[in-house]
């Protein structure tokens, strides 16, 4: 079962089922996030609360999803009224060759040496602890923080390099999206296709500057996917200049190609009480296999990045925008 969140010209705000070629539209919410509290509410399921509310209109998906419609695609989640209630966040270093790029960018410059770095170590004790038999509790993973909802972008919406980056890249990831319960519990209502976009050649200069470096917007989307089967998921990451390929990569995410269980990644995330706040969203990147940078392509204004997991429906691509105006000094003025 897939959803989607789309609004119109007018401004009005309505949730969709994907069925094949079709969105079917569904009565009474504006959103994704009041369909959950309906079913918390109701104590039924969140497949149950679609099934209910299922109505007979439909619109066109290709249409809408290739931004020729009067509707235009959202982000497939959200908090509608206070988008700082969304904490968006990740766990890296969790696939080999991530943990392989890490080590590329922050070995020694001196060839002879080649200790591994801490983010190859953190990869290691991933490997040794991170798949915890059930109900216990394994090695504790990379954690990094991007923003609040507000760093999130929709399918066809620009990703941007701000003044001060030094770069912009593709990071081509599934998300994890959860809402917590009344009781402060995480509800996991779905996942979804992920450009977590960062800007590597900053971190690239020392590994500590990588909480800045995440500081970036991102997309998730086009469809909420709320029965993944995130096993072993099949991808492809494609970058495209003026219409033509200039980069693409085979990868391949899911537990079974992870050091990290998606409990152990679940459990260190949410065992931070702040993390469990009752009616707050979030959404979790998981880690990429591949990306571009890592293979020295230098990405350009507009290029396009498009990232497409099997099982995840239509792929998610997105415009690099590269914004060329003179850095502002932010210093704070005293008031």
């Amino acid at each position: 079962m897939r959803l989607v969140q789309i609004a119109h010209a007018s401004g009005e705000r309505r949730v969709g089922e994907i069925e094949d070629d079709t969105i079917r539209l569904l009565s009474g919410v504006a959103s994704v996030y009041d369909l959950v509290q309906d079913a918390l509410a109701s104590g039924a399921t969140l497949a149950a609360a679609v099934e209910r509310r299922r109505s007979r209109e439909s619109l066109d998906y290709g249409m809408t999803y290739r931004g020729v419609s009067e509707w235009r695609l959202l982000v497939p989640i959200d908090y509608p009224t206070e988008p700082a209630r969304c904490l968006v966040s990740g766990t890296g270093l969790t696939h080999t060759q991530s943990a392989k790029n890490r080590q590329a960018m922050h070995a020694a410059t001196d060839a002879a040496t080649e200790a591994p770095t801490d983010s190859m170590r953190m990869y290691q004790w991933g490997v040794a602890g991170g798949r915890p038999a059930a109900g216990e509790i394994g090695a504790s993973p990379e954690w990094f923080y991007k923003g609040s909802g507000t760093v999130l972008r929709a399918h066809g919406e620009p990703l941007v390099a701000p003044p001060h980056a030094e770069d912009g890249g593709e990071e081509p990831e599934i998300a994890g999206i959860y809402v917590i319960d009344g009781d402060g519990a995480p509800r996991r209502i779905g996942m979804a296709q992920g450009n977590e976009f960062s800007d590597h050649r900053f971190e690239k200069r020392n590994y500590l500057y990588l909480a800045a470096s995440k500081l970036m917007t991102c997309a998730i989307g086009p469809e909420l996917v709320l029965d993944a089967d995130f096993t072993a998921v099949a991808g492809q990451v494609t970058i495209e200049r003026g219409g033509r390929t200039v980069w693409t990569k085979t990868i391949a995410t899911g537990e079974a190609n992870m050091c990290h269980s998606l409990a152990n990644m679940e459990h260190h995330h949410f065992k931070h009480a702040a993390h469990r706040r009752p009616g707050d969203v979030h959404v979790h990147y998981f880690g990429a296999d591949a990306f571009s940078f890592g293979e020295g392509v230098t990405l350009e204004d507009g290029d396009v990045m498009q990232v497409c997991f099997a099982g995840f429906g239509r792929a998610l691509r997105n415009p690099l925008q590269v914004e060329r105006t003179a850095q502002r000094n932010w210093a704070a003025v005293r008031l």
